[in-house]
């Protein structure tokens, strides 16, 4: 295929010269972390935080990711013991690996919908200049009233005008990053502010957005620089890229503007055989016996203790009132019609003979996984790039250590001999080592 070939489903142009953009998402909670493996390092700890960062820099990472919870999730009321608690908060452990690292960019997932506006630009500017240019914001949103009991807000804010509020609110940190003066009266957001925080040498922190919904990709296109999508399937990210790439167009904006990383869980061996075995084991430790047990109870609404996890479904009826949101996992779209949705898995649970815990490996994402050998995995993630699918992807590792060092010690290595991972840090900022333009002065002044 020549340059000037279009892809037959993304109908981008074929670019043999295309570079691979990873980050590595560290979410310290749920699943898709097999944390209580006995080899697995302390997922709160200082010292795990450092060395994470500091071999993902070795590894020419652009980033590095941490996820943030603002409440700890329960179950039936209880804490949820099989979940990771007490994780720092995400700006503050970042601005701490700063110190410790020189490259790779550092990326704060934080909530716009309970986040005093005026103080979160505050703290990411801080972030981007201690870090001198290497951090980011992922955009993320909630209409959890669960969540805002602990800001004394309740569910304050309606499902559908969770999106118009984070819109005003990275519109206000753009001008606050431009320096310009703040003055927001709306019915969502009130403030006046002078910016007392100068910029860094990459102009502002690089915006992420995660989320799939409309008002999601309509936030992305309009104002992130990269998305950090579910949508990791080819299919699904053939129509991902097709849809995100015809918003951000009609925004007035180049059309490629937005770099795309989906993401994913890797899981490498030195053999096809070998990487097999390990989907196995960790499908067998994502969702043990408790957690699967756990995953049901919360739909249920009952102790479910008694049941063998490794047997049929439970025989009773579960209570009739839709999910409660203290599990901090699910969309509003999957809060409703519950009692259909259980009905769905008994019938697929008969047809295929499930256990509790097949089934919910079987209707679980965090058991979807990009696996083979290295070589193998790389040759599929060069033509997903150059062929401009994605732009690189966001990996979720299911393990501190092995998963880390196999990324680091032998992916890495797979994708530079075919060319599509750099060698070195050719930038100083998280901006440079995304290929993302400069912030033109014309923006600066939009902003403003």
């Amino acid at each position: 295929m020549s340059t000037n070939d279009q892809h037959p489903d993304t109908g981008a142009p074929f670019d043999p010269n295309a570079q691979i953009h990873l980050g590595v998402f560290y979410p310290g909670i749920g699943a898709q972390t097999v944390w209580e493996d006995p080899k697995a390092p302390d997922q709160v700890a200082t010292d795990t935080f450092v060395e994470v960062a500091t071999k993902l820099e070795r590894g020419l990472f652009d980033a590095f990711f941490l996820g943030d919870g603002q409440r700890v999730r329960e179950n039936r009321g209880a804490i949820l013991s099989t979940d990771i608690a007490g994780r720092p908060d995400a700006i503050t452990q970042l601005a701490a690996l700063a110190s410790v690292t020189e490259r790779i960019g550092l990326v704060a997932t934080q909530n716009s919908t309970y986040s005093i506006p005026v103080e979160l630009a505050r703290r990411l500017a801080s972030l981007d200049v201690l870090s001198d240019g290497r951090a980011g914001w992922n955009i993320v949103t909630t209409d959890n009233a669960w969540t805002g009991e602990n800001f004394r807000r309740g569910g304050w804010l309606d499902h559908e005008r969770r999106y118009e509020r984070a819109t005003q609110v990275v519109e206000l940190a753009k001008q606050y990053w431009a320096g310009s003066d703040i003055d927001a009266d709306t019915d969502l957001m009130k403030a006046r502010v002078t910016p007392n925080v100068r910029s860094s040498s990459q102009g502002r922190p690089v915006l992420f957005q995660a989320g799939d919904s409309s008002g999601g990709r309509d936030l992305a296109a309009r104002h992130a620089d990269v998305v950090f999508s579910a949508n990791n399937a080819y299919d699904a990210a053939v129509a991902y890229a097709r849809d995100l790439r015809a918003r951000t167009a009609a925004y007035g904006r180049a059309a490629d503007a937005v770099k795309i990383l989906p993401g994913v869980t890797v899981v490498l061996g030195d053999t096809e055989a070998e990487a097999e075995e390990k989907v196995r084991w960790l499908r067998t430790n994502a969702y043990n016996g408790v957690r699967a047990i756990a995953f049901l109870e919360h739909y249920w609404g009952k102790d479910l203790s008694n049941y063998d996890p490794e047997g049929p479904l439970p025989d009773i009826d579960p209570v009739e009132d839709e999910l409660d949101p203290s599990r901090g996992t699910l969309a509003v779209d999957a809060r409703t019609g519950k009692l259909d949705q259980i009905a769905q898995w008994r019938a697929l649970s008969e047809e295929k003979g499930l256990s509790i815990r097949e089934l919910v490996l079987e209707i679980s994402p965090a058991s979807r996984f990009h696996s083979g050998t290295p070589a193998a995995l790389a040759d599929r993630w060069a033509d997903l790039v150059r062929h401009r699918v994605v732009d690189g992807f966001n990996i979720n590792p299911y393990h501190l250590g092995d998963a880390i060092d196999d990324l680091v010690d032998k992916l890495v290595p797979a994708l530079q001999e075919r060319g599509v991972y750099r060698t070195e840090y050719t930038s100083t900022t998280l901006r440079g080592h995304l290929g993302l333009d400069e912030e033109t002065a014309s923006e600066r002044e939009q902003a403003s």
